[in-house]
């Protein structure tokens, strides 16, 4: 590739007729504020120059994820004025999210533009996802996967060139933790990705001088292989030039960079914050407005003044037209509410041998174990990454043992401690087209993870109108088991299934766990799988039930379908009782109800979301009592809730109140064993419960 020195008339042209169009929409939306305003909204003025110098650079086959102040990358890569005021004022056909998201949050998949995933405007939280697009596209080259590039409009040595990713970011946003994460993963691995700092010298009403230690440049030079620059970003000729061999550098030689681009923020940091409510600089900002300096380019490089103003005027007339066309545009109906929250699955009965003659039984871990080989056997686009799972462990409860050996170790790789990564980088992953399996230690180390996984995995195919979902699988151990202590015994599932936009399983046995795990493979969507500690050997009395004989390769267990583990007749003559329960909870209702299984039906949920709520209501109006099983604490927990609901749905037909039994509503789980089975249910404390409401 190669790079000039010079800057191009027409590319000088083009790039003053995209500033005069970016500065006409921020002014107009100014003349119109009451109108435009309805929604908050953020422009580029006095970001322009560097936005477009770089949005100018990028091919089809690159990866974006622009920051909410990004509208002139936006009009550089393509976009209309039109199209962006269609998500200004939420409207129904808004190319990014249908009228869902903010202004400038886009998310595209066009096949002549760089292609822009869903981000959150959560400051920084979008360098975690960038990174992951970089991984694997670091991942497809070494395994030799073809880039997706569908674009024929480009000439031969643009389409033949390496992709890349451009990750954009404010320069407050740099004082995350998160961005550390990225920041490091990309300068270990020697990723493929761009990012763009641009440093107005805000937050919002805090300065520079307040929040910040040190400018991102400076930063960036604490991550060894991470080579950063600074340049004055209102200055389009300098911008172009620098970017130019930047995205040179980082195509040919596949590694990350850094841009700090100095600039000015000419306008108020939103449409609902003013920046004359506290700005004591903006005289100063002024002087350092890109636009008179392209203008003056423009000038120097042999344009007439009248071309000029005609470039201005055609500019104004444009937007304002854009806007009035954009106005008359449809909002959504009430019905599109209800769309996109899932992207449709292919997996929607069981099927394949469950328990086929030739296959032995087999502890849950290696049910597990075994669907993640076959899997990457059969799928080069499979991958497993996470703390300790590659070649020298195998997992701490040896849940990925000798995978790494057998597939290598780029496809089969340790994490840095850095939950937000792990979780975050797979709608990178899943955006470049590969199925991620990932996982975290302990349910208790999953908080770090909880940015990424609610604001970004979770939100993404509903926020960019079906555009983009997020195929991943999330495996979390959990529960308490064998003196695990406070830090590795928690069960966190009623805070993830608050989570919308996630399929969540959590299996009692090796089957359901192998067939759930097959399904969620082929499930377009984000699936975090429950994996019980202490179900996995079935070291814990009474658990045998959790061996199996090992499903065939072909077996699916759709998501949805509860497990009748112990079904019973409708009995007049005697009380009976549905439990609802799922993972350990099955195994003490089995054991609890040994000797009264007669009366007792009892329901694996298998999957808490979906939930299938009709087996459990079909099966209460049958008995009409019901105890739901959980090893969470059962106050303000997902039990709770679903015994409110199965009371609801099912109240003329109960004799009794719908009961819950859970762990006891302390902070946390002890280190100590009497003090944790004091703590957590038994297959004792349910046999108590189950006659305390068959006498109700």
């Amino acid at each position: 590739m190669i790079v000039s020195t010079t800057v191009a008339k027409e590319v000088l042209q083009k790039a003053f007729s995209l500033l005069c169009t970016a500065k006409s929409m921020a002014e107009l939306y100014e003349d119109n504020f009451k109108v435009v305003s309805k929604y908050v909204h953020a422009t580029s003025r006095g970001h322009e120059a560097i936005q477009i110098a770089v949005a100018m650079q990028l091919l089809p086959q690159d990866y974006a994820f622009p920051y909410y102040r990004d509208d002139a990358m936006l009009l550089g890569i393509g976009m209309r004025p039109y199209d962006l005021m269609l998500q200004l004022l939420a409207k129904r056909e808004d190319p990014f999210s249908g009228g869902r998201t903010y202004y400038s949050h886009p998310s595209l998949k066009d096949a002549d533009k760089p292609k822009i995933p869903h981000q959150s405007s959560a400051t920084g939280m979008q360098a975690i996802p960038a990174t992951g697009v970089a991984l694997g596209m670091q991942y497809k080259e070494l395994v030799d996967i073809p880039h997706n590039d569908s674009s024929k409009s480009k000439i031969s040595e643009q389409l033949m060139a390496a992709p890349l990713v451009l990750c954009s970011l404010g320069d407050a946003s740099v004082t995350e933790g998160e961005i550390a994460e990225a920041f490091q993963m990309a300068a270990l691995k020697q990723l493929p990705i761009l990012y763009l700092v641009q440093d107005n010298g805000w937050d919002i009403s805090a300065n520079e001088e307040e929040t910040r230690a040190q400018s991102a440049y400076e930063y960036a030079a604490g991550f060894h292989g991470l080579e950063a620059i600074t340049i004055d970003g209102a200055n389009f000729m300098e911008s172009y030039l620098a970017i130019q061999e930047v995205i040179k550098t980082i195509r040919e030689e596949r590694r990350p960079m850094l841009v700090h681009a100095k600039v000015p923020l000419l306008n108020h940091h939103t449409s609902g914050v003013r920046m004359e409510w506290y700005r004591d600089d903006l005289e100063e900002a002024r002087s350092r407005d890109p636009y008179p300096v392209l203008r003056n380019q423009l000038l120097e490089n042999g344009f007439t003044e009248e071309e000029v103003q005609k470039i201005e005027a055609e500019a104004q007339i444009a937007v304002k037209k854009d806007l009035e066309e954009a106005m008359k545009a449809e909002d959504p109906t009430p019905e599109d509410l209800f769309t996109h929250d899932f992207a449709p699955t292919p997996i929607l009965e069981e099927s394949g041998e469950r328990a086929p003659d030739d296959k032995d039984e087999v502890v849950m871990v290696d049910c597990a174990l075994f669907a993640v080989e076959e899997l990457m056997k059969k799928h080069k686009e499979c991958l497993l990454y996470g703390q300790d799972v590659g070649g020298r462990l195998g997992g701490v409860f040896r849940e990925a043992a000798t995978l790494a050996q057998k597939f290598g170790d780029e496809r089969v790789f340790n994490t840095p401690i850095q939950e937000a990564f792990i979780v975050g980088s797979t709608v990178g992953m899943s955006a470049v087209g590969l199925k991620p399996i990932v996982e975290v230690q302990f349910a208790d180390y999953i908080w770090p993870g909880l940015n990424q996984l609610f604001t970004e995995v979770s939100r993404s195919c509903y926020l960019s109108n079906g555009k983009w979902p997020v195929s991943m699988i999330l495996r979390v151990p959990i529960g308490a088991y064998g003196s695990g202590g406070p830090y590795h015994s928690s069960s966190v599932e009623s805070v993830v299934t608050n989570i919308r936009g996630l399929k969540i399983a959590y299996p009692s046995n090796g089957a359901d766990l192998k067939g759930l795990m097959k399904a969620a493979y082929y499930d377009p969507n984000p699936v975090v799988i429950f994996e019980h500690k202490g179900l996995y050997w079935s070291k814990v009395k009474g658990t045998d039930a959790a061996r199996t004989i090992e499903p065939a390769e072909d077996y699916v267990l759709p998501f949805g379908k509860a497990n009748v583990v112990q079904r019973i007749w409708a009995q007049d003559e005697k009380e009976t009782i549905t439990i609802v329960t799922y993972g350990m909870g099955v195994h003490w209702a089995l054991n609890a109800s040994k000797d009264i299984a007669d009366v007792v039906e009892i329901i694996d949920l298998r999957t808490l979301h979906p939930i299938d709520e009709d087996t459990i209501m079909e099966s209460v109006r049958k008995t009409k009592k019901c105890l739901v099983v959980t090893e969470e604490p059962s106050n303000n927990s997902l039990a709770r809730a679903l015994a409110g609901k199965i009371q609801e749905e099912c109240f003329r037909s109960l004799d009794a109140p719908v009961m819950t039994i859970g762990s006891e509503n302390m902070p946390a789980i002890p280190l100590n064993s009497t003090l944790e089975q004091t703590m957590i249910p038994s297959t004792e404390k349910v046999k108590n419960k189950i006659h305390e409401l068959l006498k109700y």
